[in-house]
């Protein structure tokens, strides 16, 4: 069904779901390749590939959230001027819905390197159709080829 002939039907009823906000980095280095990050065993979704980046806390706003969430997952410092809004992805998991905003950072200080357990590598952008990732990131693929 197209968007258009879904318009001739009521709107779907609310999830009824708690919105989780989760704020998401797409480091940048020099070469042109980006760091993803693999969830470790433990985790849900463990095993598959995402974007460095964590839960907003209450109080935090994103940007501060991500500053964070990167110092203590990969130990590398940023700042929220370094930080470029590039997409976001909504979607609805089977317990809480996401609202995930994916900020570009080309500035940091430091080595990226797992604290918590995860593998991460550096990839070219184009390699991101080839891993396996949570469902929210799948749609941010075609935005991050668009921005590089």
């Amino acid at each position: 069904m197209s968007c258009e002939e879904a318009l001739e039907y009521p709107p779907p009823p609310r999830s009824g779901l708690e919105i989780v906000l989760v704020a998401a980095a797409l480091l940048i280095d020099k070469d042109g390749r980006i760091l993803v990050t693999q969830r470790p065993e433990g985790k849900s979704m463990a095993g598959m590939w995402e974007f460095p980046g964590g839960k907003v806390e209450q109080g935090e706003s994103p940007e501060y959230a991500l500053m964070r969430e990167l110092r203590e997952e990969i130990d590398i410092e940023t700042r929220p001027c370094g930080f470029y809004p590039l997409a976001f992805a909504s979607h609805s998991y089977e317990k809480f819905h996401l609202m995930m905003p994916l900020f570009a950072c080309r500035v940091w200080r430091g080595i990226p390197q797992g604290q918590e357990g995860q593998s991460l590598k550096w990839i070219r952008p184009e390699e991101l159709y080839n891993l396996e990732m949570p469902a929210a990131d799948i749609p941010l693929i075609a935005p991050i080829l668009e921005y590089l």
